[in-house]
């Protein structure tokens, strides 16, 4: 890296860096060998999730890593969210236990409500497979459970994941500990402009999975068997030719502009690789600065809603009342 590493800055005084590793969809032994890669890069903000099924191989390479010397836990910034089956303020202490426990820390930076939507704790096994909704989820009585974690020292910071403003809303205005960030799907083709304003005045920080897109996904709603692929819209912003016209001015890739975009938002960005040289590529973007003239070119490639790429779907989930996709933002 020849730049240095940007933070976000929550309300509580925490710092977060603004760029991260994600780890959805990253398992067995390919975690521990992406782990110590993105360490080894200087990587230190890590995301994971209870539903990823990675948190003990997380943390097996978090712990060589910490015994060794070679880095200290307050180096660290570790992120990682309850799972729908626990959207009850009963089960929060109990799975953020279990998490800690995988992870192989006493805490953890920052602990996320992974989804509105909730869903009755079944068997962690099954991993979705015959989960059914809990149509009586309460974000305020759980916000309050998340409230206790904090208080407990098993948290520094917590906040939410997938929320929309509504929703953020209704828990900002009961909270006595304020979320500290929103993890929310945002990229240069769904750049989430209402939600970013409505949340900077609230002073909610953002972070951005998928912030390189998901071209492989299919769009919202739709089966297999219902798109013909060659009419959908090129859903690909690395093949872009505004990117690749301003990656070359730079010098720089496609991908690396594409997250710079994000940091400039002032956006935290967490794309995953298990590809070393990518990791090496994506952590190399504080060393250059795009023009106001390159930010505009890049905001007119917003596609507002119609430029989601994904949405965690569970059969059930959109009959929920907190069903988060309805609204606009």
């Amino acid at each position: 890296m020849t730049g240095k590493m940007e933070y976000l800055t929550f309300f509580n005084g925490h710092k977060m860096p603004i760029l991260g590793l994600g780890t959805a969809q990253t398992l067995g032994d390919d975690v521990e060998k992406v782990i110590d890669a993105a360490l080894e890069i200087g990587y230190r903000h890590i995301d994971t999730a209870q539903r990823y099924n990675n948190e003990a191989q997380i943390g097996r390479a978090l712990k060589k890593w910490l015994d060794s010397g070679k880095i200290k836990r307050e180096d660290l910034f570790i992120v990682t969210k309850l799972p729908l089956t626990g959207n009850r303020a009963e089960c929060v202490e109990k799975h953020l236990k279990q998490s800690l426990h995988d992870l192989q820390l006493d805490y953890v930076d920052l602990y996320l409500v992974h989804n509105p939507v909730g869903f009755y704790d079944v068997d962690p096994k099954d991993n979705g497979k015959k989960m059914v909704p809990d149509m009586n989820t309460d974000h305020v009585s759980l916000w309050k459970a998340m409230e206790a974690q904090v208080d407990a020292g098993r948290t520094q910071s917590i906040g939410l994941s997938n929320f929309n403003s509504r929703q953020v809303k209704r828990i900002w205005q009961s909270a006595r500990i304020k979320p500290a960030n929103l993890q929310v799907e945002l990229h240069v083709y769904f750049q989430q402009s209402q939600l970013r304003a409505f949340c900077r005045a609230l002073d909610v920080t953002i972070c951005a999975y998928i912030p390189l897109g998901s071209p492989g996904a299919r769009p919202p709603g739709l089966t297999a068997n219902t798109v013909n692929a060659s009419k959908q819209p090129k859903r690909d912003q690395l093949t872009n030719p505004v990117v690749s016209q301003i990656a070359q001015k730079y010098g720089k890739t496609n991908a690396q502009v594409l997250l710079r975009y994000i940091i400039q938002l002032g956006v935290a960005a967490i794309p995953k690789s298990t590809n070393p040289d990518r990791l090496h590529q994506n952590f190399d973007v504080f060393d250059f600065e795009l023009s106001p003239e390159d930010m505009d070119m890049l905001e007119r490639l917003d596609k507002g809603p119609a430029g989601r790429q994904v949405r965690g779907y569970i059969p059930g989930m959109e009959n929920h009342p907190e069903y988060p996709y309805s609204e606009r933002y």
